[in-house]
C-alpha cells in the first residue's frame, strides 16, 4: 500500500516505473545461454538490479568485461565485509585474491544469501574471466590486486583521520573508477581519463554509501564496521556508536552534515569526468549512479532518520533518474536541483553551515555556467506537463479494476 500511496502522491512516477519494470524484464531475458555466463548475469541481477540494467545497455564485449569486473570486486568485498571470518584467514585471501580469479577451481565460503552463492560458485566467474580479452583481464587483475592489498591494510587499521578515510575509499571505490576508465579505454571508445577524476567518481559514490549505511554498519554482527573518520565524529561524540542514541540526536545530525559536506568535495571532479564521455551508453552507465548519489545526500542531509533506519530515494524517483539521465544537460539539471534541495535544508546554526553552503554554491555555479539548465528535466520540481493529471486518472482506473476483480470474497 505504501507504493500505491507514493504513486497517488507522485502520479508522474507511474510512466518511468512502468518503463523500468519493462526494461528489467527485458534485461532478464537477455541472459546468455552458456552456463558460466548465465550464472554471472543472473547473479548480477541478484546483487545489483539497478547496476544490471545500465550494464545491459553497453556493447557486448564491454558489457561482459564490466559484469565480470563487478562480480570479482563484489566477491572481494564479500570477504572483507564478513566479520565472522578471522583476520588471520581474511588478510591472506584479500592479498591473494587477484591470483584466484585465474583459478576455475577456487572458491571460499563466506557471506550470506546471494553473496554466499557467489562465493560458493565463484568458478563460474573465473571461467568467464578467462574468456575475456587480455587487455580486460590485465585491467581487472591490476585493480583487484591493489584493492585487496588496501582492504587488507584497513582490516588492521582504524579510519582515524580524513586522510585515512580518503585512502580507504580510494582502495574500495576510487580504484573501481580507475578500473572502469581502463576498461572504457580498452574497448576503444573513450580516451583514458585522468586518475584524479576517476578516483573522485568512486569516492563520491563510496562516501554516499558510507553515510547512508551508518546504522547497518554500526549494528553489524558479530562486530561493528566503522568507516566514519574519528577526525570528524570525534568533534561530536566520544564513540561512533553514540550517534545512534536519541539523547545525542542534535550532535548526530551535526556530524552527519559534516560528513555530507566532506563528500561534496568530489562533485566538481565528477561533473568534469562525465562531461568528457562521448559514448551514450557509457555516459548513462556512469551518470545514473552519480545522480542517485547527489539525490541520496540531499535526502540524508539534516535528517535524523539516517540514525534510525534506512533513508533512500523512493522507487518512482529512482525510475525517473534512470529514465531521464541521458545527456550532460540532464546531469547538470539533476545536480542543480538536488543541490538546491540540499541548500534549502542548511541551518545557519549548524557548525558546518558556512562550508556546506560554500561547496554547494560552487556546484550550483558549475551547473549554471554549463549554459544548459534550461534543457533539464527536473526530478524534484513538480511536473506541470499535461500528462500528469491523465496519469492520475489512469492510475485510479487501474486501481478500481484491480480491486473490482478481487471478487465478492474480497473486502469492499
Amino acid at each position: 500500500m505504501g507504493s500505491l500511496g507514493a504513486l497517488v502522491k507522485h502520479p508522474d512516477d507511474f510512466y518511468p516505473l512502468l518503463k523500468l519494470k519493462m526494461a528489467s524484464r527485458h534485461a532478464e531475458r537477455q541472459i546468455p545461454s552458456e552456463p558460466h555466463w548465465a550464472f554471472c548475469f543472473s547473479m548480477l541481477h541478484k546483487v545489483s538490479r539497478s547496476f544490471a540494467l545500465v550494464i545491459q545497455q553497453l556493447d557486448t564485449e564491454l558489457k561482459n568485461a564490466v559484469c565480470i569486473f563487478y562480480l570479482v570486486l563484489r566477491a572481494l568485498d564479500t570477504v572483507e565485509d564478513d566479520t565472522s571470518v578471522a583476520t588471520d584467514i581474511k588478510v591472506p585471501i584479500l592479498k591473494e585474491f587477484y591470483r584466484h580469479i585465474y583459478d576455475p577451481d577456487w572458491h571460499f565460503s563466506c557471506g550470506t544469501k546471494n553473496y554466499k552463492v557467489l562465493m560458493d560458485e565463484f568458478h563460474h566467474v573465473s571461467t568467464a574471466f578467462l574468456e575475456l580479452e587480455k587487455g580486460y583481464q590485465e585491467a581487472i587483475e591490476d585493480i583487484t590486486k591493489r584493492m585487496g592489498a588496501g582492504m587488507a591494510k584497513f582490516i588492521c587499521k582504524e579510519v582515524e583521520t580524513v586522510d585515512d578515510y580518503d585512502e580507504y575509499c580510494h582502495y574500495v571505490a576510487g580504484l573501481v573508477g580507475l578500473g572502469l576508465s581502463k576498461l572504457f579505454h580498452a574497448c576503444g571508445t573513450e580516451d583514458l581519463a585522468p586518475d584524479t577524476l576517476s578516483n573522485s567518481m568512486g569516492l563520491f559514490l563510496q562516501k554516499t554509501n558510507i553515510i547512508r549505511d551508518y546504522l547497518e554498519d554500526i549494528n553489524e554482527i558479530p562486530k561493528s564496521r566503522m568507516f566514519w573518520p574519528r577526525q570528524i565524529w570525534g568533534k561530536y561524540v566520544n564513540k561512533l556508536e553514540d550517534l545512534k542514541y536519541e539523547e545525542n540526536s542534535v550532535k548526530a545530525v551535526q556530524c552527519l552534515n559534516d560528513m555530507i559536506t566532506n563528500a561534496l568535495i568530489h562533485v566538481d571532479d565528477c561533473l568534469k569526468y562525465m562531461s568528457a564521455l562521448p559514448d551514450p551508453a557509457i555516459f548513462r552507465f556512469c551518470a545514473i549512479p552519480q545522480v542517485m548519489a547527489i539525490g541520496t545526500l540531499a535526502l540524508c542531509y539534516n535528517n535524523i532518520e539516517v540514525f534510525r533506519g534506512v533513508v533512500k530515494m523512493r522507487r518512482g524517483l529512482t525510475a525517473k533518474v534512470i529514465d531521464r539521465t541521458n545527456t550532460m544537460a540532464d546531469v547538470y539539471g539533476a545536480f542543480y536541483d538536488f543541490s538546491c534541495m540540499l541548500k534549502a535544508k542548511v541551518d545557519k546554526n549548524d557548525p558546518s553551515a558556512q562550508k556546506t553552503s560554500s561547496r554547494l554554491d560552487s556546484i550550483l555555479k558549475t551547473c549554471r555556467d554549463s549554459g544548459v539548465l534550461n534543457e533539464r528535466k527536473s526530478y524534484i520540481i513538480p511536473n506541470q506537463t499535461n500528462y500528469t493529471p491523465l496519469l492520475a486518472v489512469l492510475l485510479f482506473i487501474l486501481l478500481a479494476i484491480i480491486f473490482g476483480n478481487r471478487g465478492p470474497s474480497g473486502p469492499n
